[in-house]
């Protein structure tokens, strides 16, 4: 799994040239299918990332360490004939992030563990990120970090990392890596000035000077020369109901500060619900790795719904059928489990529901693993895959899907349907990534 197409990427925007990236950040099984899909149909290599909550050397919330992960990955890839080495593996938010609760000490040497795992199974694209404050570290949480000590955390994140790679067997691609967080702090500036404020050219380019300088202090001149992207805030974020869209003008400070730096590009998190000119914006000022989440799992959410409805309207009066009841069962598993969505959405009892189920947050995506919710998935595909759901009702609830159907791009069968509709969006990536 190379990463060079990413050292490519830098160096075409070096050239002048709009070139950039997907990042799918999701490790759904069939949001990594839609995402070799569209990579089959593109041409092109197809970047997957996992997050240090989802991925760590305990396991994460997915249950998956580092080496587990590329395993899955693989596996996928496999099933749908995808070359293994048109992929990309990135690391998220690589650092303390998990055990913020934690000393520093602690936290950093399990965040070291975190870096080597990553390294030793292959992943290839690192995001260093130490930019949040440990137990005993001091100030107020939501604020910023030191720029100094961020940097030398980073650097000391980096050293483990190199050593790592170093032990690797010959030929193996060398990582390449990623530095800085948004700023402000996601889910601050929104609430208290109603926009997204983006990061100033001063913070980013001192971002740049000060971890440039922890790294040659730690003699990481070669490391430093694959430093490709710094992650900056570009003001583009979403809400429960809002997407605060990207406006390239409030941006231009940024643009125009990166073009004085040799290979530098910027990473963008949160670009989920951009309209696909908005994408192709970012991607021409700069924002060449553009990286996706909750919008992917939103699209399979809204193709599950469509199917629930689908099932409904064509099988609920027809005798001898067990309908799914998915949609029903996801909200249970919700209510009686909230530990993945609490802290996110607030309100009445009428706006909890309606958020568990429509929200832009989608944190529905936490609970498609769960036992109860596959089980109601099988029977639902096993309805409509013996008893395929009329074109007149596809064309009703999956527009889109239900023109490729007749034009025989795609089969009325539950899984690609829902495919389909995942790359409905990853196709917006691809339309704004190309020059």
């Amino acid at each position: 799994m190379s990463s060079g197409e990413l050292l490519d990427i830098a160096a075409g925007q070096k050239e002048g040239k709009a070139v950039g990236i997907c990042s799918v950040c999701s490790a759904n099984r069939f949001v990594l299918e839609a995402a070799m899909l569209q990579g089959k149909a593109d041409g092109k290599v197809v970047l997957i990332e996992s997050t240090s909550n989802q991925v760590d050397q305990f396991g994460g919330y997915t249950g998956m360490n580092p080496q587990q992960f590329v395993e899955y990955v693989e596996t996928i890839a496999e099933e749908m004939d995808f070359p293994v080495e048109k992929i990309i593996l990135g690391g998220d938010h690589l650092g303390p992030n998990a055990w913020q609760n934690e000393p520093a000490d602690s936290a950093m040497t399990k965040a070291r563990d975190l870096i080597a795992a990553y390294i030793e199974a292959g992943y290839t694209k690192i995001h260093l990120d130490t930019s949040m404050r440990c137990a005993d570290d001091s100030g107020d949480r939501h604020t910023p970090f030191d720029d100094e000590i961020v940097a030398e955390r980073s650097a000391k994140l980096c050293k483990v990392a190199e050593e790592t790679y170093s032990n690797k067997q010959a030929g193996s691609p060398a990582p390449i890596y990623i530095i800085g967080t948004e700023v402000p702090i996601p889910g601050g500036a929104q609430e208290a000035e109603k926009e997204v404020v983006p990061t100033s050219a001063e913070d980013a380019e001192r971002t740049i000077a000060v971890t440039k300088e922890a790294f040659i202090e730690k003699g990481l001149e070669s490391a430093w020369e694959r430093v490709i992207g710094v992650v900056v805030q570009p003001g583009v974020e979403f809400g429960d109901a809002q997407v605060f869209a990207y406006d390239r003008q409030k941006a231009n400070a940024l643009s125009k500060l990166i073009e004085r730096y040799e290979r530098i590009v910027y990473e963008a998190h949160s670009t989920d619900y951009q309209s696909a000119e908005a994408l192709k914006q970012m991607v021409e000022d700069h924002f060449s790795i553009l990286k996706v989440g909750p919008w992917l799992t939103f699209a399979l959410r809204e193709a599950i719904f469509a199917l629930a409805a689908m099932e409904k309207e064509w099988l609920g009066n027809k005798g001898g059928v067990n309908l799914s009841d998915i949609v029903e069962t996801i909200e249970e598993a919700m209510v009686k489990n909230p530990k993945h969505w609490q802290k996110h959405y607030h309100g009445s009892d009428d706006e909890l529901h309606y958020c568990r189920k429509y929200s832009y947050s989608d944190r529905v995506r936490y609970y498609w693993p769960q036992p109860e919710i596959e089980k109601a998935l099988n029977l639902l595909f096993e309805n409509l895959s013996q008893r395929p759901v009329p074109l007149t009702l596809l064309s009703q609830y999956m527009p889109g899907q239900y023109h490729k159907v007749r034009a025989e791009k795609i089969a009325n069968n539950p899984v690609e349907l829902i495919r389909d509709k995942i790359m409905e969006v990853i196709s917006c990536y691809s339309y704004a990534c190309s020059p």
